[in-house]
């Protein structure tokens, strides 16, 4: 039990508890200040006592974490200075090793191979279980000074509201930051991995090259293409296949899920009863929820094998594994991405643009074709947008039900492959990560990540062209 109460959930619990008790009592103390005083207060009560939950609550949770992210680190340097001593000639290899070993025994996970094992897990738990004694105190402590702190800065004159507003604003602010350094961060990284890649290959052979297959590394020396005299000695990484089958998966996708996403959204906002709406709409949402391997499963067992039958029995040649079965059942994975959202677009465009389309003598579709889907159109836009990076970003789908071969066609009723299920294949195995071959998955990335911020400028552009006329 005085485990779990030193541990980080532990901890927590307590802060949460303290919290809520500090906010309790600085409630109590601006109702005595204000019958003792007879002053109206400045801010609601309530705002003095989330005043109070700050102070007791975020300089402790920052302390907890920070501490918690430093043990780690620490704990392992103990372990290694440990075992130096205790095995000086323990090559590199095994100290990750016994690192687990010794954590495990001391939790009682495996049992000590020998005495010296025994003892340095002794060693750790001891220092441990100190660490995260320490840990505690040292949290409830700041816990409860900052809650006294504030408490004692309670008054009726004292601006709560204007102190909690602006606290929240520097949260928000500070979230902002975060979002926009992370964004840097992954920009920085593609580009530098990819920069080391478009060293070693040739930029012109990696965007124009029409071959793909990155399964055999590219010997020393050789920075293009296929050497015609070892004929596939080295590999090639020409990314258009791989593009194209984004592309057209992504298109059949949008296919089936606009027109379906778009008329339900319209449905559900201009037509249906209120009763029909609350049950139509959440049973659409229910797609957003089932995990993407189902639709893959379903894809491969199911619509593959039926869109494979029906070409043959039409006289086409169809592979088991197409762009067709995949984008269509991504399609339908997508459809309540578009059907929500277009429906709370479409909901907010004001009444009065309806009653006075209506009163100018327009039918109820003149009314939604000419004058409520273009103003919901920036709207509509960002929808669309949603679901095309979601079916641009999808992986399991398409490995199971279009396969991993990179074929450059537009037939949907071949196989093809995807960027993201390259870069997944790229990235796992037993492979160098200085390799061409594995350095090739952050060209890919950085190139998917143009292409759609390309594809975002030019589509909200055009959707502040149109729909600039109703602002």
């Amino acid at each position: 039990m005085t485990a779990f109460f030193t541990s980080f959930t532990g901890s927590l619990l307590w802060l949460i508890l303290i919290s809520a008790g500090i906010y309790f009592l600085s409630l109590r103390r601006l109702s005595g200040q204000i019958q003792t005083s007879q002053s109206k207060p400045h801010s609601l009560a309530y705002y003095y006592g989330r005043y109070a939950v700050i102070w007791a609550f975020f300089p402790a949770i920052i302390v907890l974490i920070v501490w918690t992210s430093f043990t780690r680190p620490l704990e392992n340097q103990f372990i290694i200075q440990s075992l130096s001593a205790a095995y000086p000639d323990l090559p590199s290899s095994f100290v990750d090793l016994k690192i687990a070993q010794i954590k495990n025994i001391s939790s009682g996970l495996i049992a000590a191979e020998d005495d010296i094992m025994r003892g340095l897990a002794d060693q750790y738990g001891y220092a441990s279980d100190r660490l995260s004694m320490l840990r505690y105190v040292t949290v409830i402590l700041v816990s409860l000074i900052g809650g006294m702190f504030a408490i004692s800065r309670i008054k009726p004159h004292f601006k709560a509201r204007v102190v909690f507003e602006g606290f929240l604003r520097r949260v928000f602010t500070f979230a902002a930051i975060v979002a926009i350094l992370t964004t840097i961060g992954i920009i920085v990284s593609l580009t530098f991995e990819a920069f080391r890649f478009f060293t070693q290959y040739h930029p012109i052979d990696f965007f124009f090259g029409t071959h793909w297959s990155p399964n055999v590394a590219l010997r020393e020396g050789v920075e293009n293409a296929l050497d015609e005299d070892v004929g596939g000695s080295s590999g090639s990484f020409g990314m258009i296949p791989v593009m194209a089958g984004t592309l057209l998966i992504a298109f059949i996708a949008m296919l089936v899920a606009v027109p379906i996403g778009l008329f339900a959204a319209i449905y559900m906002a201009e037509f249906a009863s209120r009763r029909v709406r609350n049950y139509v709409k959440p049973t659409l949402e229910v797609l957003a929820g089932i995990p993407t391997v189902v639709y893959g499963f379903f894809a491969a067992l199911t619509i593959g094998p039926f869109i494979r039958n029906l070409g043959l029995f039409a006289g086409l040649d169809v592979s088991s594994q197409s762009a067709l079965a995949a984008g269509a059942v991504m399609g339908i994975m997508i459809i309540p991405f578009i059907s929500s959202l277009s429906d709370d677009v479409i909901t907010a465009v004001p009444r009065s643009l309806r009653d006075g389309a209506l009163g100018l003598g327009s039918t109820r579709g003149e009314m939604i074709t000419k004058v409520v889907l273009p103003a919901a159109f920036p709207g509509l836009v960002g929808a669309f947008l949603l679901a095309i990076s979601r079916a641009i970003g999808e992986t399991m789908i398409v490995v199971m039900a279009a396969g991993v071969s990179a074929q450059l066609t537009a037939n949907p009723l071949d196989s093809v492959t995807t960027v993201t299920v390259q870069i997944v294949m790229l990235l796992t195995g037993d492979t160098e990560f200085d390799s061409v071959k594995t350095l090739s998955a952050f060209a890919l990335g950085i190139t998917l990540f143009v292409v759609t911020l390309c594809l975002n400028i030019a589509a909200l552009s055009m959707s502040r062209r149109i729909g600039g006329r109703y602002e």
